[in-house]
């Protein structure tokens, strides 16, 4: 939480502030942390993103300003069935991309619709401040109708209007895209006092052209270059693992690398340091969950702080240009200490969440499948098509198939599951969360029990395959009465998936394809619940 930070009072039920409420939060700040936000990515990278931005705005003490709107991609209907309820574009116009101009005209369309539709604004504004730019703009005396559809902060037209109570015009300091994490540095947190005395940090050497405020004064060499030979020679990444950094050490006989602790030590003593961090799936960062915290090593002279050389700015917005989410960690930088990895990992799993009746209706729709299966534990898993048939990027291109390696994973989760008590029940290496004992007290599901599928296909021959095979799908389980409850935003296929994704995180297995973000929050949902870690699997 942001020092001395008061929330708004939730008096009402609409996500919208009054001005008055606005003009106090952002009071208790430094001001404004503001970004390009990249409008042509699914809800679950959308996500990824802001809880990035949430995380920056805590370390620099500003007020984080996120998009008043996102892209929904389909309707469960018709087009012009959720076009009645919220404003349909042409999404490649709305965001200033060719990615679809190929596609039928019906299928190049996306719904503009409310951020607080997919996100718990109120919760989130609990422990953090944070405003959409329509308030932003409204506290500014300017028109919320000026906000750019693609998601890129306006740097003249919204600097053009006077704070309403101020009367003063804001300043802005623009940080490049180039200079945040360009080849050969990696971006933390802030750094220690201990790292700073181990490389002799000087705060006297600055280089203004690349916003750098301090650097590192001690030098090294022996095994400080034997390691820098070893950092990857292109792309984003200039860490090595934590066992390829003792690999490498244990080939020139180096002593005392045989714990992480001691490896620790052995490259802080010769100008490296150990970062923290979170593991992906399958070498790769698409899911950015908190679930895997690892260990990375890293030149210290590579190592910038988020703090160090932005946080004294006291301009009225900080604007981060451009693009530092893809090829990024979780929260697009590493932590210098386990601590402050935590608070990140705290912020995703108990501040970011949906709305409120997305996870009502994810615990009614729980107690069906059940219900639907004797009282014994369900399994789930998440079946991405859609986009990803199209581009080649799913695990099977035919169906049939794909579903046949859904149903041997799930093989494997139910003999797991029959076996998980014997073996004592563990949580994810999280804070705060203790085991959920409760939620294994069921029987293990048997074969031939009925499974959760979260998917995006919708040809109903393949649909019908996969209820022969003992596919349950959310038509099957919510009811007219649950759609009514809900409201019209249930019409909006991102908004379902958000139920779907809320209910596999309750499954008590749970299957997924390390290609689709869907999965990385679904895990978080799981390690927040204090699921067992074995009870899931992304490949």
């Amino acid at each position: 939480m942001t020092p001395s930070y008061t929330p708004p009072a939730a008096d009402s039920e609409d996500d919208e502030l009054d001005l008055e409420a606005i003009h106090q939060m952002v009071a208790q700040t430094k001001g404004f942390y503001a970004r390009d936000y990249s409008m042509a990515l699914g809800w679950n990278n959308m996500r990824y993103i802001i809880e990035t931005s949430m995380y920056h705005g805590k370390l620099l003490n500003r007020t984080v300003v996120l998009p008043s709107f996102v892209y929904a991609r389909s309707c469960e209907h018709p087009n012009d069935v959720c076009a009645a309820y919220v404003p349909m574009v042409n999404r490649g116009d709305a965001v200033g991309s060719d990615e679809w101009r190929d596609l039928p005209p019906d299928e190049q369309m996306a719904w503009r619709i409310p951020l607080g539709t997919m996100l718990d604004l109120r919760k989130l504004r609990q422990n953090h401040p944070v405003i959409l730019l329509a308030d932003y703009l409204r506290l500014h005396g300017l028109a919320p109708s000026l906000e750019r559809s693609n998601g890129q902060w306006d740097e003249r037209e919204y600097l053009a209007g006077a704070n309403v109570f101020t009367g003063e015009t804001p300043g802005m300091r623009a940080v490049e895209n180039a200079w945040y994490d360009p080849r050969g540095v990696n971006r933390v947190d802030r750094l220690p006092a201990e790292m700073r005395e181990r490389g002799g940090w000087d705060e006297g050497r600055v280089d203004v052209e690349r916003e750098r405020y301090g650097d590192w004064s001690v030098e090294h060499d022996g095994i400080h270059n034997i390691l820098v030979h070893q950092l990857p020679k292109e792309g984003r990444s200039y860490v090595l693992e934590f066992s390829k950094a003792r690999e490498v050490l244990q080939g020139y006989a180096v002593a005392g690398v045989e714990t992480d602790e001691g490896l620790t030590r052995v490259l802080q003593k010769n100008g490296w340091e150990a970062l923290y961090t979170y593991d992906g799936a399958l070498g790769m960062d698409y899911v950015k969950n908190v679930v895997n915290p690892i260990l990375q090593a890293a030149p210290r002279d590579s190592i910038r702080g988020l703090v160090e050389d932005f946080a004294h700015y006291d301009e009225d917005v900080l604007y981060v240009k451009g693009e530092i989410h893809y090829e990024r960690k979780p929260a697009s930088l590493r932590f210098t200490t386990p601590e402050r990895r935590d608070d990140f990992s705290r912020l995703v799993m108990f501040d970011m969440h949906p709305p409120q009746k997305v996870l009502d209706l994810a615990a009614k729709l729980g107690s069906r499948m059940l219900e639907m299966n004797e009282g014994r534990m369900w399994m789930a898993a998440h079946m991405r098509r859609g986009d990803f048939a199209r581009l080649g990027w799913a695990m099977e291109s035919d169906f049939a198939a794909h579903l046949e390696r859904i149903q041997n994973h799930l093989k494997d989760g139910r003999e797991r599951l029959q076996t998980l008590k014997q073996s004592g029940l563990q949580t994810y290496n999280v804070p705060d969360v203790p085991v959920n004992a409760a939620f294994y007290e069921h029987e293990p599901p048997q074969q031939g029990d009925r499974y959760y599928i979260a998917t995006d296909e919708r040809d109903p021959a393949n649909l019908q395959h996969l209820r022969d095979n003992g596919g349950v799908l959310a038509a099957s389980l919510i009811t007219p009465e649950d759609r009514r409850a809900f409201g019209w935003d249930l019409l909006v296929t991102d908004v379902l998936g958000l139920v779907e994704q809320a209910l596999i995180g309750r499954s008590h297995y749970f299957y997924a394809h390390a290609l689709s973000s869907v999965a990385g929050g679904a895990m978080n949902l799981r390690a927040a619940g204090g699921m067992d870690p074995r009870t899931a699997y992304v490949d």
